[in-house]
């Protein structure tokens, strides 16, 4: 199974609730508030992959999971938002020392922001530009704003809508979405650098929010639908600022945004199938995290919002002509054990007794279907420009129970196999359960942010990942 000469392909899709990808809500009842869309594509390349059921990020949002993944390396307990750091060691600097030609093609405008240092390494990186608030543009809107607001927006969110509009006012044709671009990117520079050893790392924005699919997947909302079209939702409680309606076809544009990125990802599988690269490549394809849709009263990602729709992401490893292709684990993993494991697929294993992460090698092998027996995640910190705001929730979760430790003392526990939409709070009856899950991590995962201890409640909180 190991071999320095095959290629590594990682695509990170932000925000993709794990049940909404097909392999993941077949025969559920998870959809019984939240409307499903059709990710064919996803789910024929999952057919020739091994499908992880139990899959968490290390941390949120959106840097401190992508700096686990590249460094192998825990953010949890001591970084939040930052800057690559000059000492972090990264997958492509290592591949790059092996041998590797290595592309970072991503539209996640904080990237480029001066002084992330992401792209460091990389003997390619493009950026496409325009992506939710990214200051792309500078003029007004050629539409009218009021059509995706109502009179709940304040004039911050009508600014940051405005730029989403201004971004793409020319977009006409499917192919000018970014989640396109970014593939068609991908797919180009995988075509020019055929035989050479290469590492893409794509990285894919949509569908976070703002949600504003194409016509051609806009069809997740109801066609009857007369109100506004509100493609960035607000915080807070949903009944606050937005009607049922409204809520709905908000659902509705989400499932939209996902089917576009489905439709586009197909273009990149079949090349992948076509060109030879699905024989000779490690191919993963994970979220960094999903995100609510009003399954707990709120929208939006937040540092109170410690549940399965935030917290599970769809995760699905290809390995090398299609070995133990459909097979299911519901092993315990995280975002910061691929770097490990990728690196043990090539027989560079060598390098990874420093790392946080633990390689997956031997679940991908059918060896075994344990991997930890609990994780632990959340936010280092609500993240600037809100350091002060409040303190943060961590998870804990088994296989069956879910633990949320709050600042403020009013913890809480589910049981998943009984209570998959976590609607019960069970700890007083069961505090043993509670007991047991909370020792299992140390003071030091603790949150140590300044300020009150009080949760993000507020009706204008923002988008965690517009939280820089």
């Amino acid at each position: 199974m190991k071999n320095r000469e095959l290629n590594v392909i990682i695509m990170v899709i932000d925000s993709l609730r794990w049940d909404h990808v097909g392999i993941y809500h077949r025969g559920s009842k998870r959809f019984e508030a939240i409307k499903p869309c059709n990710t064919p594509n996803i789910d024929r390349f999952s057919k020739d992959s091994i499908i992880f059921e139990n899959a968490y990020p290390e941390a949120l949002p959106t840097i401190p999971f992508r700096l686990s993944l590249m460094t192998g390396q825990r953010t949890l307990p001591f970084r939040g938002w930052e800057p690559l750091r000059d000492n972090d060691i990264t997958i492509t600097e290592i591949l790059k020392e092996e041998g590797y030609t290595c592309a970072l093609i991503s539209d996640v405008y904080h990237y480029r922001k001066p002084g992330m240092n992401f792209h460091r390494g990389f003997n390619v990186y493009r950026w496409i530009r325009g992506q939710e608030y990214d200051p792309y543009t500078s003029s007004i809107t050629e539409r009218n704003i009021d059509n995706y607001i109502n009179t709940n927006y304040d004039e911050n969110w009508k600014k940051r809508i405005n730029q989403f509009l201004a971004n793409t006012d020319g977009f006409k044709s499917i192919d000018d979405w970014f989640s396109a671009k970014v593939i068609n990117e991908s797919i180009e520079w995988l075509n020019r650098n055929k035989g050479k050893k290469l590492f893409l790392f794509m990285d894919c924005f949509d569908p976070h929010e703002p949600w504003d699919p194409p016509k051609k997947f806009d069809v997740y909302t109801d066609q009857n639908y007369r109100g506004k079209r509100l493609i960035m939702p607000l915080g807070g409680n949903m009944f606050d600022w937005a009607s049922k309606e409204e809520i709905n076809y908000i659902r509705g544009l989400y499932a939209g945004e996902v089917a576009s990125v489905d439709y586009h990802l197909g273009k990149l599988f079949n090349f992948l199938y076509d060109e030879g690269f699905i024989e000779n490549s490690i191919i993963i394809l994970l979220a960094d995290h999903g995100h609510p849709l009003g399954d707990h009263g709120k929208f939006l990602k937040g540092t109170d919002r410690m549940y399965s729709e935030l917290l599970k992401i769809p995760f699905i490893f290809h390995l090398p002509r299609n070995e133990n292709a459909g097979m299911r684990t519901d092993a315990l993993v995280q975002n910061h054990d691929v770097l490990p494991t990728v690196l043990d697929l090539l027989g560079m294993g060598n390098n990874i007794s420093a790392m946080h992460g633990n390689s997956l090698l031997p679940i991908l092998k059918g060896e075994t279907n344990e991997h930890y027996e609990a994780i632990i995640t959340g936010y280092f910190s609500p993240g600037p420009p809100n350091y002060h705001i409040n303190r943060c929730e961590r998870c804990i979760r088994d296989k069956e129970w879910s633990c949320i430790m709050i600042p403020d003392g009013k913890d809480r526990l589910y049981n998943l196999k009984n209570d998959w939409k976590e609607e019960k709070d069970v700890i007083t009856y069961y505090p043993e359960e509670f007991k047991r899950l909370s020792s299992m991590f140390g003071a030091y995962f603790h949150d140590r942010s300044v300020g009150p201890i009080k949760g993000m409640q507020g009706k204008y909180e923002m988008s965690s990942s517009s939280l820089e």
